[in-house]
């Protein structure tokens, strides 16, 4: 048997309507559709479908069966005893949640609000599953942790702690806080303790808090750390250790450490532990150390893709429409704007302005025009978005929201997808770059993209650029 609508196989047992069986995940899409039935012109639930496609309600439909909740008279899917997933939700949030006095925590009220609103209850039925969920839940409504970062910080498993920590944001019970430093900060409770030798132990500490932390406080001032500039702290932190040991190994203190022991650390392996140069240099800097060479050893980025192959790429991403939108709305981004993926997961609804029946999409100032067939493409983006229909991100303003409450897509997530359809992010970049500074002065390039004037200038030098004597602002005059 297959579906009737996305002609997967379906199992025995499937649900069958007058169109067909449907599988699973039709039948779940379908009873979690809202809209104006074609049939009758009526908001409500739209599970059916006429013969052109258009969304129709039970009664147009007919033969779908009743989806009235018994409990609110909402039409939704039943999950049980003939009650919607949000009256469930809300049976199985109110022990949960219920402070001692056989109510809801007046605290964690907009928590239950939140999550009994949720358009997708299947996913919030799926989370209150898991036994560490509902243990964490019951901790915070009887007041056994405070009810702030720092007592979120106590519980555990920290993945799932740091998601029930996004939708507490969103709902206004904690104010807002940088995940990443919050991450990093976790990172450091668990691994300092664990360096048995105290001298080593002193050394990192100081090192973590007065450098590494110091430079992510700045960071994440300037706006929100990403995953990478967390990785790379931890990677410091991590061979700062492992070259302690190294000494440690041969005998001598940090303060007792010669050229000698620095060479033979690099030949080891040297792209792997290029991340030392941090403690070392910091060590030196110091006087923690005496005097050393840190060996640097230049590398050169990959060449960036021919024209002919990045049009190619751009012509086969309009048309691939077996790839995810969002995926070929990321990768148009790089190959036509130069866009980053840290910055293209920045981006929101708001970004994408329409000026006299023209789409644009505001990189910097001014903003970028977006010819066709992109256009279309990005405006058929914004109506199917994912990640926006369940409780943690309903009303996100993100173009790539993510699974997390109030966040955007992760870069490296992005990254991962394009990787796995063979997309060369970085190259396609570099192409799509020195290709736009070679049609225009490297300033207004700049500007437009939201590059440092620097940057492009260097960018249209190496490329061969005419425009290296632009000067930019107002040519009006």
């Amino acid at each position: 048997m297959f579906c009737a609508r996305c002609h997967r196989t379906v199992r025995l047992g499937a649900h069958h309507w007058p169109e067909g069986y449907l599988c699973a995940r039709c039948y779940d899409h379908a009873l979690e559709t809202y809209g104006t039935c074609t049939g009758c012109d009526t908001e409500r639930l739209t599970p059916g479908l006429d013969a052109h496609g258009g969304k129709l309600c039970t009664d147009c439909a007919g033969g779908l069966g009743d989806f009235t909740c018994l409990l609110c008279g909402a039409e939704a899917r039943r999950y049980r005893r003939g009650v919607c997933g949000r009256c469930v939700v809300a049976e199985r949030l109110r022990p949960l949640l219920d402070d001692g006095t056989g109510h809801v925590n007046p605290q964690l009220v907009p928590l239950f609000v939140t999550l009994r609103q949720a358009n997708r209850p299947k996913s919030i039925l799926t989370w209150l599953g898991y036994s560490h969920v509902r243990r964490n839940l019951q901790i915070l409504a009887r007041g056994e942790a405070p009810l702030t970062h720092e007592g979120l910080s106590r519980l555990t498993p920290w993945r799932s702690v740091a998601y029930l920590r996004d939708l507490l944001v969103q709902a206004d019970i904690l104010p807002p806080a940088d995940r990443q430093l919050l991450f990093f900060q976790r990172t450091l409770a668990e691994k300092l303790p664990a360096v048995s030798n105290p001298e080593h132990r002193r050394l990192l500490e100081i090192f973590a808090t007065w450098h590494i932390q110091h430079r992510l406080n700045t960071l994440a001032g300037r706006g929100p750390l990403t995953g990478k500039q967390v990785q790379q702290a931890r990677g410091e932190l991590r061979l700062a250790t492992a070259f302690l040991d190294h000494l440690n190994q041969r005998g001598r203190t940090l303060a007792e450490c010669t050229q000698a022991d620095v060479d033979a650390w690099y030949a080891g392996n040297y792209i792997a532990r290029r991340l030392t140069h941090t403690f070392l240099c910091w060590a030196i800097r110091s006087k923690n150390m005496p005097k050393a060479t840190v060996p640097h050893r230049s590398t050169s980025n990959p060449a960036p893709l021919a024209q002919h192959q990045r049009l190619a790429l751009l012509r086969q991403l309009t048309n691939l429409d077996d790839v995810p939108l969002h995926d070929r709305v990321a990768a148009v981004l790089v190959l036509l704007y130069a866009q980053p993926l840290t910055r293209i997961v920045q981006l929101t609804t708001d970004d994408v302005e329409h000026k006299d029946g023209e789409i644009y999409v505001r990189l910097g100032d001014p903003p970028s025009p977006v010819l066709a067939p992109f256009a279309e493409m990005l405006l058929n983006y914004l109506g199917q978005r994912p990640n926006t229909m369940t409780a943690t991100n309903p009303n996100a303003r993100w173009l790539f929201p993510g699974r997390r409450a109030g966040q955007p897509m992760a870069p490296e997530t992005l990254e991962l997808r394009l990787r796995r359809l063979g997309f060369p992010t970085q190259r396609g970049r570099t192409a799509a770059i020195r290709h736009l500074v070679l049609q225009a002065p490297a300033p207004v390039i700049a500007r437009m993209l939201g590059y440092h004037d620097d940057t492009t200038a260097q960018l249209a030098a190496e490329a061969g650029g005419t425009w290296q004597h632009y000067a930019p602002g107002d040519h009006s005059r």
